[in-house]
């Protein structure tokens, strides 16, 4: 288990937290955690206000992962909140012969995702994944299990343990202080459950999560 920031070459952007903490109302994250149209593709103060594959998002991530990982053009990877399949794709450009599998609680995702991995896509919750054990060489679950309840939470953290093959990396949100907890529950619109990182830490020990991980921290 280690803490590792897997996501070092995904692009970086300028939030404006301050300005959409002033407008996010209560009603709005009710819309968002549906994760449907208005999420995905509708008002950013309810999600992403469009959300459309760009190479240079993944490409150089999904090196990480391979380089980081050691593996094997054959290997088996399962995205956990894969939304429209984005990453799994430019897995698949990268590794052909890769056995990909994606799962996300969206129906309008799937419905919408790229054509190339639709296929490997299906709806489902994390904390129950429709997988037998130990089926992946790779788990990764970004921005996603923290969306669920705290006890949820835990479960899916166990199922992401259960079907991998010893790697995985998920990552949470989370704060070291108190000006980072600020700017988080000004950014939030989708999580249940959020922490201090030792928090996370101490959590992942408790339920025996023995993966990677890493935090997103609203800046």
């Amino acid at each position: 288990m280690v803490e590792i920031n897997l996501l070092d070459r995904y692009p970086k952007s300028k939030r404006p937290i301050d300005e959409r903490g002033e407008l996010i109302k209560e009603e709005h994250r009710a819309v968002a955690r549906k994760f449907g149209v208005e999420y995905y593709d509708g008002d950013r103060l309810t999600g992403y206000g469009g959300y459309n594959y760009h190479p240079r998002f993944w490409q150089e991530t999904v090196k990480r992962f391979k380089e980081h990982y050691n593996l094997s053009e054959s290997a088996s990877i399962l995205d956990v909140g894969c939304a429209k399949g984005f990453m799994l794709h430019d897995f698949k450009e990268l590794m052909p012969e890769a056995n990909m599998a994606g799962i996300d609680i969206s129906q309008y995702a799937m419905d919408h995702a790229l054509p190339s991995v639709r296929q490997y896509l299906q709806v489902g919750n994390a904390k129950k994944l429709p997988y037998p054990d130990k089926s992946f060489d790779l788990v990764i679950c970004i921005n996603t299990v923290h969306n669920l309840p705290l006890e949820e939470c835990k479960q899916a953290l166990r199922e992401i343990e259960r079907v991998s093959r010893g790697n995985s990396f998920v990552t949470m949100d989370a704060w070291r202080n108190d000006a980072e907890r600020e700017r988080l529950l000004k950014w939030n619109l989708t999580a249940l459950t959020y922490m201090h990182v030792d928090e996370w830490k101490q959590l992942f020990k408790e339920i025996g999560y023995t993966g990677d991980y890493y935090w997103f921290i609203a800046e």
